[in-house]
C-alpha cells in the first residue's frame, strides 16, 4: 500500500497530545513559578491580565514553530541557514545559548535551594547532585522514556489552583481586576511585564517544538515532512494545533493561579519582594500548612528536572545545526558528541554560575527579563521563516498565524522598549 493510498488517519484529542504538552509543561519551569510568584507579590491582582494577553501570541507562536518542524524535517536553526547570512543565524544562536545558559543557572541553583528548604544541609551540594542526575538522564536515557513520569510530578502546581479556591475570594474582583487592571507605567511595571512575556514566550521553546516535531518523524517511519508528503498535512498540522494550544492553556493556567495565589497570600500580607524561597513557598501555606515547604520543593524540583533537559537540549539543537552536526536525543552518546558535549558544557556552565554570590529567585527573575528582550530577534526570524515558500512550500504560515505571530513580536518589542525607556 503506498503512501497515497493509506486510510486516513483517526484524529484522538488524547494520543495527540505530545510535543506542544511537554513545551506547556516546561514552560512553567522554577523560572516560570518565581516570574509569576514576583508578578503576584509586587502587583496583587493587577498582574492577572498578562496571563490571558499572552496566551494566544504564545500559542499561534508555538504552533508556527511545530508547523516548521513537521513541514520541513528540519529544526529551526537548519531553516535558518538556508535564508539567513550565517553571521545572523551565528548571532542568533549566540543569544539563545547565553539565555539558555543563565536559565539552567537559574533553574538548578532554585532546585538546590528548594532542596535545601527541605533536607537542610549545603545548597551547592543538591545543585552539583541535581545537575549531575539531569545531565545523566540525557546523555544515557532516551527523553521520551523518562519525560512522562516528569510530566506527572508536575501535578503537585496544581497545589496553586487549589490555593485560590481554599482562600475565600472575591471571584468578581478578580475577574474584574484581570481585565481591567490598574496599571503603572513605570520602570517597575514594564520590568515585570518583560518577564512574564519573558518566561511565557521563550526563545528555549521556539526551537523544542520545533526539534521535537523532527525527533517524532525519526521515531515513526511512516510519518514524513509535509513539504515532500502533502497528503498527510490534514491530520498533521490539526494534531499541531490541538497539542499546541492545549500545551499552552496548561502553562498559562498554572502561571495565572500562581500569580493569583500570591496575590492574596504574600501581597496580601505585605510581602511584596521575594528574596527567597521561603518566601516563595509561603503561598502554599493556606493549603499545606506546615508542609508547605514540602509541596514548594517538590514543584520546583519537578519542574527543574523537566526544564533543564529541555533548556539545554534546545541551546544543543541549535548549536549543532548551525554548526552542522548531528543532533538527536536519540541518539547515543558516540553518534552525536558535539551535540552532548554542548548540553554538558551548558549544564556545567549553569552549575558554576550557581557559586556566584547571586540569590536564586531573584537570578530566575532577571533570566525571565533577559528571555523577553532576546525574543525578539528570534522572532522576527522565525516569522520571516514561516513565510518563506522556499523553506515551506505550500505550508506557509497561514493568515492567521501570520497577523497573531507579528502581533506577538510588536507586543514583545514593546515591552522592551517601554521598559528601556524607564532606565
Amino acid at each position: 500500500m503506498t503512501d497515497q493510498t493509506k486510510p486516513a488517519r483517526r484524529f484522538n484529542p488524547f494520543t495527540a497530545l505530545g510535543p506542544g504538552l511537554i513545551t506547556g509543561a516546561a514552560d512553567e519551569d522554577p523560572g516560570g513559578i518565581a516570574t509569576h510568584s514576583e508578578a503576584g507579590a509586587r502587583f496583587g491582582l493587577d498582574m492577572l491580565w498578562t496571563a490571558f494577553v499572552t496566551y494566544p501570541f504564545m500559542a499561534a507562536f508555538q504552533s508556527i514553530c511545530g508547523r516548521i518542524g513537521r513541514v520541513t524535517g528540519r529544526g529551526l536553526a537548519i531553516n535558518m541557514r538556508r535564508i539567513f547570512p550565517r553571521p545572523v543565524v551565528l548571532g542568533a544562536v549566540a543569544l539563545l545559548v547565553l539565555a539558555n545558559t543563565l536559565n539552567i543557572a537559574a533553574d538548578i541553583a532554585a532546585m538546590g535551594e528548594a532542596a535545601q528548604l527541605v533536607f537542610g544541609g549545603g545548597r551547592h551540594l543538591y545543585t552539583l547532585g541535581l545537575a549531575g542526575f539531569t545531565l545523566l538522564l540525557q546523555v544515557f536515557v532516551p527523553y521520551h522514556r523518562y519525560v512522562g513520569f516528569l510530566k506527572w510530578m508536575t501535578v503537585t502546581l496544581f497545589a496553586y489552583v487549589a490555593v485560590a479556591f481554599a482562600t475565600h475570594l472575591n471571584w468578581t474582583q478578580v475577574l474584574a481586576r484581570s481585565f481591567l487592571p490598574q496599571i503603572r507605567f513605570d520602570l517597575e511595571t514594564a520590568t515585570v511585564v518583560v518577564a512574564v512575556f519573558g518566561t511565557t514566550i521563550s526563545p528555549y521553546l521556539f526551537f523544542w517544538q520545533t526539534a521535537e516535531e523532527v525527533e517524532d518523524l525519526s521515531i515513526h517511519k511512516d510519518e514524513h515532512p509535509l513539504k515532500f508528503h502533502p497528503e498527510e498535512a490534514a491530520f498533521e498540522l490539526k494534531r499541531i494545533g490541538w497539542d499546541t494550544y492545549v500545551g499552552m492553556a496548561y502553562a498559562n493556567g498554572i502561571g495565572f493561579f500562581v500569580m493569583l495565589s500570591t496575590a492574596v497570600t504574600l501581597h496580601a500580607a505585605g510581602i511584596t519582594r521575594i528574596d527567597s524561597a521561603a518566601q516563595a513557598a509561603a503561598a502554599l501555606k493556606p493549603l499545606a500548612g506546615d508542609f508547605a515547604f514540602l509541596l514548594f520543593a517538590l514543584g520546583i524540583i519537578a519542574t527543574g528536572l523537566l526544564a533543564v533537559p529541555v533548556l539545554a537540549a534546545s541551546a544543543a539543537y541549535a548549536l549543532s545545526e548551525a554548526m552542522g552536526w548531528r543532533a538527536s536525543l536519540e541518539r547515543r552518546f558516540e553518534e552525536a558528541r558535539g551535540f552532548y558535549g554542548v548540553i554538558g558544557l551548558a549544564i556545567l556552565a549553569g552549575v558554576a554560575l550557581d557559586w556566584s554570590p547571586m540569590d536564586p529567585m531573584q537570578a530566575l527573575f532577571w533570566s525571565a527579563v533577559l528571555n523577553g528582550v532576546i525574543a525578539v530577534p528570534l522572532m522576527v526570524l522565525i516569522m520571516l521563516m514561516s513565510q518563506n515558500r522556499e523553506i515551506m512550500g505550500r505550508f506557509t504560515a497561514t493568515r492567521s498565524q501570520r497577523i497573531v505571530g507579528w502581533a506577538a513580536v510588536a507586543i514583545m518589542a514593546a515591552a522592551a522598549a517601554v521598559m528601556f525607556a524607564q532606565i
